[in-house]
């Protein structure tokens, strides 16, 4: 390992590569191994890997505060050199990738704890204890390629994480593949990872025709080659560049049209939803746009083409998430609308504010999502108490969904450390002083207050869903009557799962610390990699009308849903009030419906007129059938008879009729007679004779 420069002996960049190798070795030890170990040991040794690379991040962020921030490279081997193009696997440490690094490795610890209790119950619930080990293998890739994302210094070392993340999320997504949501048997679960997967392919072309592009117009894909090019390229390829890498950055971090993978992602287990939603995948297409500000910077109409898509992203999910009763469904249209806010936020130019919401949405949506897996398992208790315990229920015939939030209610008597996690993560996500979602979002919205007004405005509407239906979720879930006998029997979660979430919970509380007005310790770190990094002052007024659209929307959930809760079987009260927009939202706008209208149904066209048509009735009925083997046919008749029977057997026969000819005529010359052989012998002496005679 080489550093770029004299390395300090007091420093510790020569480790990043641990960051990597930490992960790699937990999996490896649990894959080779953990069939002899026990369940604790197996989620000992993934959460150790990940908090050692915690460790190393925290090391590597000390180092780089002693060298004031400067970026340092650690070379680790070669791997392509091909020319002009000469990449090597060589981490960036740079204040920008330690950030990165922090959320990544600390969340991750956090999800990794969290999911050894849930996990434990998760698999007997489903009745397949063998597939606990797998989980954890799989978790522990998924830190390790994240890992090499954000650390890789190169667009092409970028995309090896980038792609290894995608299968990560396509393993754990569809981990419970043969069964669905209810624990019956089905491919809902499968179909839900190769959405994730194909949805992503399609993102991940656009980011290739980005990475070929750079490539041809700088003939690197190192980034501070690139970055030190950018003046004096061509605005028109810039521009080309940073839309096809949008297009990756749709489908990676869930923006309109490729946002449509996200929500059925909530098939895995909700550890997962956690860490894809939270800390790792969807975070990815914000660096990137983070880690290319250079190239962004430089074309400002890519800029709003950017904010635009980030926009139309939040406040459209938004709409959406209003309408659902999926207690991680809901959650689930929250992360795409909050990653509008922050594509927003770098495409407008606003970095230090996107990045600082990215770490306080790991907080936030890390806690809910974990608070909301607590109280699907503690549902699932109840189910298995009624269903076992009393003997009351049969539960191969009662189908239960123990996320919905209308078989729950009056859940904080039955949960209160859950219920009360969980209100924190509420508000911070609903932009409530002093939570850190009111310091992160309310830096967007000024960003976008002062230079993009129709951003702006689209952004306030969507924050203004946001705290309408993270009330409306609270009401449902944890105030009212129970609606149902499981909820009646639901139960807290154990410590080893609760421990994690009150972590989550003080880093949602006191996360905005990282970027108070006045102090700005985020931009000021930022500043060192991203250059014309800076927050703009605090506004009182943006803070203001944010803040009152949250208690509004807070207080308008409150009339609907908690004044009044919602009995068994009511209808919500949204449907009458807003008719067919409900049905919208609560269909997600038919977009899905429009996807397979549109493309899934003309594949699968396209597909069985390939096979039944193309393939079959033409290829093989005619083309085989017909005309290769008719041809065929006809031409092995011609030469059987005319060829072969025709002519050689002519030939043949006709040498067999000369010879039997030849022969019956020689028979008589043999005919038995001493006299005649006499006479014969005479004439030949007579000839002989007159011959000679003659000559």
């Amino acid at each position: 390992m080489i550093l770029s420069e004299a390395a300090n002996p007091g420093l510790f960049f020569n480790l990043v590569p641990w960051i990597v190798f930490f992960p790699v070795i937990g999996l490896l030890i649990n894959l080779i191994f953990g069939r002899r170990m026990s369940e604790k040991a197996i989620g000992t040794v993934a959460s150790l890997a990940s908090g050692l690379a915690f460790v190393v991040s925290v090391l590597l962020a000390y180092s780089l505060s002693a060298v004031q921030g400067h970026a340092q490279t650690v070379y680790l081997a070669e791997w392509i050199h091909i020319g002009t193009l000469q990449l090597d696997w060589t981490f960036r440490v740079d204040t920008l990738s330690a950030v990165m690094m922090l959320v990544v490795s600390g969340v991750g610890t956090l999800i990794h704890i969290y999911a050894i209790g849930y996990m434990h119950e998760d698999v007997r619930f489903k009745n397949d204890v063998g597939r606990f080990r797998r989980f954890f293998v799989f978790l522990n890739l998924f830190i390790a390629m994240m890992m090499i994302l954000v650390s890789g210094d190169s667009y092409l070392m970028l995309f090896v994480g980038w792609e290894g993340v995608g299968l990560c999320s396509f393993l754990l997504i569809g981990f419970w593949y043969d069964m669905d949501t209810l624990a019956r048997p089905s491919t809902a679960n499968a179909d839900a990872g190769k959405k994730a997967f194909i949805a992503n392919r399609v993102g991940d072309f656009g980011f290739l025709l980005a990475i070929f592009t750079t490539f041809w117009a700088f003939g690197s894909l190192q980034f501070d080659t690139v970055f030190s090019q950018v003046e004096h390229a061509p605005a028109a390829v810039i521009t080309a560049i940073t839309l096809f890498m949008l297009i990756g950055v749709a489908g990676k971090s869930a923006q309109v049209p490729l946002y449509v993978w996200l929500p059925d992602a909530m098939a895995g287990p909700t550890p997962v939803s956690a860490l894809i939603h939270a800390a790792t995948m969807v975070t990815a297409g914000v660096y990137l746009v983070a880690r290319s500000a250079p190239l962004y910077s430089a074309v400002h109409g890519a800029q709003y083409i950017v904010a635009m898509v980030g926009a139309v992203t939040a406040l459209f999910a938004a709409t959406i998430a209003v309408g659902q009763y999926d207690i991680k469904k809901v959650l689930a249209y929250s992360t795409i609308s909050q990653l509008g806010f922050m594509v927003a936020a770098v495409g407008m130019g606003a970095f230090v504010a996107g990045m600082f919401h990215l770490v306080t949405h790991a907080f936030f949506k890390a806690l809910l999502f974990l608070s909301a897996g607590s109280i699907i398992l503690g549902m699932e208790r109840g189910h298995h108490h009624l269903a076992h315990g009393h003997g009351e229920h049969d539960g191969d015939e009662e189908v239960f969904d123990p996320g919905d939030m209308r078989n729950m209610g009056n859940l904080r008597k039955r949960m209160p450390v859950t219920f009360w996690l969980y209100m924190v993560g509420t508000l911070a996500l609903a932009g409530i002083f002093p939570f850190a979602g009111f310091w992160s979002k309310d830096e967007i919205l000024l960003d976008a207050k002062l230079h993009f007004p129709g951003v702006y405005t689209l952004l306030a509407i969507a924050a203004f869903l946001t705290a309408f239906y993270m009330g409306r979720q609270i009401w449902m879930v944890f105030f009212g009557q129970e609606r149902t006998e499981v909820a009646e029997h639901a139960e807290e979660s154990p410590p080893v799962m609760t421990v994690p979430l009150m972590v989550l919970a003080a880093l949602s509380l006191l996360g905005g610390a990282l970027n108070l007005p006045g102090v700005y310790t985020l931009t000021r770190w930022l500043e060192h990699t991203i250059e014309g990094a800076e927050a703009g002052e605090f506004s009182f007024m943006v803070a203001g009308v944010s803040t009152a659209l949250a208690l509004l929307a807070i207080f308008i959930s409150w009339l609907l849903y908690g004044r009044k809760p919602l009995a068994a079987g009511q209808p919500d009260p949204l449907k009458k009030m807003l008719g067919p927009i409900f049905t919208g939202m609560e269909n997600k706008w038919f977009v899905d419906e429009g996807y397979k209208a549109v493309f899934i149904d003309r594949y699968n066209d396209l597909a069985y007129f390939l096979a039944q048509t193309l393939d079959w009735k033409f290829w093989h009925d005619w083309l085989h059938e017909q005309v290769i083997f008719r041809a065929f046919k006809g031409l092995t008749r011609f030469l059987a008879d005319p060829v072969d029977l025709g002519f050689i057997d002519a030939i043949a026969n006709g040498l067999a009729n000369k010879t039997k000819q030849a022969s019956a005529s020689l028979r008589r010359i043999q005919n038995g007679f001493v006299r005649s052989y006499a006479l014969s012998v005479l004439l030949g002496v007579v000839t002989i004779l007159g011959y000679l005679l003659f000559k």
